[in-house]
């Protein structure tokens, strides 16, 4: 007897289609899985064990063989279980064969036969619905897969309940699309003091998705103003909320009831490794660069990081995805983040306070941010110098637009970009615009060319460098409501490109 249930294994955000393929023969009993299985789906079959004796169902003393196809596809993971479970099932003749392979099920069996969420049911619904097949997982996973809608998901809260469904005596309500809300944000850029210039360049960062770094003194507020930027991000898209949930899924991130609107805002400490920040390690997942995707990934203490791991996020920046190199895969993952660095300009923070600084000022603070590479500084638009807050400054009263008031600029900005792009697939906001399309959108007037000929000349921009002035400039053209890219747009942009240390010593 044997008997086919079908399930997936997972190749970065791709989901590839396993065929679970169980055979009960006369033999010596025992119960063997075949087909490239790791420790956790070896350990299935004693899960599947317990579990149909806890539904009074016992094991014949045959020889029961269980292949994964393909077999030269690695298989990792619990969710194997349910599907392992299945097929058997159905070659016991217990339940119907053509109404189990008409499933993509995974889910893990605990030993009284719950089903216990796993990991992946969004690209599995997705991968499910090109197959023209109905997803089975765990209820707790069903409101996350039923965002796909192009399948049918049935959720189940035991093995019990899955047999019952499939013999009729009680079907199982297909699950329906759930949304996490998150409590409202409590921090207000309006509660930072001073600060007007970093604040006008994380609306302008928010607006067009352009990557930031910030440099001052500890406690002169970069922390504090980078974690205010969620406040004024606009809501993910649907499409975008797919994306960035699918990413999450894999790496077990989903709260149970649904997916979130709400952009990833991911903070790595500066002792994180390469395998953390760009993806890898077991089973290469992916990285923080990657969990960020259509959100912010804020770096603070920036030059602390290792060397290596900031060179890696070179590549990323300009493509958009990251690649994780195994012996037998190259696995892909989308990271299009906003990446926003904070730095002390130099060892002990003070080079700018001359009553504080050491006695190495200028030379610490040169090889200090030397550790930023060039062309990986030569990626972020807007460099912001933050100065210290006089404590004379803390009493006055709040200042300035709230969080609110940004975001619904920034909302009409990335509306606007929108609109531009509706008709140019791939590109969503001004900081993906590039050759032809950035020449038609971001060409400055007259004054405006010869204004960014003459800061190239003087401060030596490279070609990057300049096309990045000229989509930061459609950016602040967008906030402005301007169909136009003008010279005070040109001029704003310009001033964000160079830190005081750049302007005061051009080439």
């Amino acid at each position: 007897m044997v008997a086919r249930a079908y399930t997936v294994a997972f190749e970065g955000v791709e989901a590839r289609m396993v065929e679970v393929q169980c055979a009960v023969a006369a033999g010596l009993p025992a119960f063997a899985v075949v087909g490239l299985p790791d420790k956790a789906v070896s350990e299935a079959k004693e899960r599947v064990r317990a579990a149909l004796a806890a539904m009074s169902i016992a094991l014949p003393s045959k020889r029961i063989t269980v292949n994964l196809s393909p077999a030269d596809l690695p298989k990792e993971g619990s969710h194997f279980d349910l599907p392992i479970a299945l097929a058997l099932l159905a070659a016991l003749d217990i339940i119907p064969k053509d109404e189990v392979e008409a499933t993509v099920a995974l889910g893990e069996l605990s030993l009284d036969g719950r089903l216990i969420a796993v990991i992946g049911a969004l690209p599995a619904a997705m991968a499910a619905a090109e197959a023209d097949r109905a997803l089975l997982c765990p209820r707790a996973c069903g409101a996350e897969a039923a965002w796909v809608g192009a399948t049918q998901v049935l959720g189940a809260e035991s093995l019990d309940q899955v047999v019952r469904h499939y013999t009729g005596q009680a079907p199982i309500t297909p699950a329906e699309a759930g949304e996490v809300s998150r409590p409202p944000l409590t921090r207000d850029l309006r509660e930072v003091k001073g600060q007007e210039r970093a604040k006008r360049a994380l609306e302008i960062a928010a607006a067009g998705r352009h990557h930031m770094l910030m440099i001052g003194t500890p406690g002169s507020g970069k922390s504090m103003l980078a974690a205010r930027l969620p406040g004024i991000l606009p809501p993910l898209s649907a499409p975008e909320a797919l994306e960035t949930s699918m990413i999450h899924s894999l790496a077990g991130l989903l709260s149970e009831g649904g997916i979130s609107r709400e952009r990833p805002f991911r903070e790595p400490h500066h002792t994180a490794s390469m395998a953390a920040i760009v993806g890898g390690g077991k089973g290469a997942k992916p990285g923080e660069i990657s969990l960020a995707h259509n959100g912010v990934l804020f770096m603070d203490e920036f030059p602390e990081f290792p060397r290596a791991v900031l060179e890696t996020l070179r590549q990323p920046i300009e493509s958009g995805e990251v690649v994780v190199a195994r012996a037998n895969a190259h696995i892909r993952y989308p990271c299009r983040f906003l990446l926003v660095a904070a730095a002390n300009p130099c060892k002990c923070g003070y080079m700018t306070d001359p009553s504080r600084a050491c006695a190495k000022v200028p030379l610490c603070g040169e090889d200090y941010l030397g550790r930023i590479s060039g062309p990986l500084m030569d990626r972020f638009d807007l460099r912001v110098d933050v100065p210290p807050v006089a404590y004379t400054d803390l009493d006055l009263p709040a200042a300035g637009d709230t969080s609110a008031t940004i975001a619904a600029r920034v909302l009409r900005a990335r509306q606007i970009q929108q609109q531009r792009f509706a008709t140019t697939p791939g590109l969503r906001v001004n900081a993906d615009a590039e050759g032809r399309v950035l020449d038609e959108i971001a060409t400055p007037d007259a004054e405006g060319r010869a204004l960014i000929s003459r800061v190239a000349e003087r401060f030596g921009l490279s070609a990057r460098g300049y096309h990045r002035v000229l989509r930061v400039a459609r950016t602040i053209a967008d906030l402005a409501g301007s169909a136009d890219v003008r010279a005070p747009h040109i001029a704003e942009a310009v001033s964000y490109r160079l830190t005081l240390s750049e302007r005061a010593s051009p080439r």
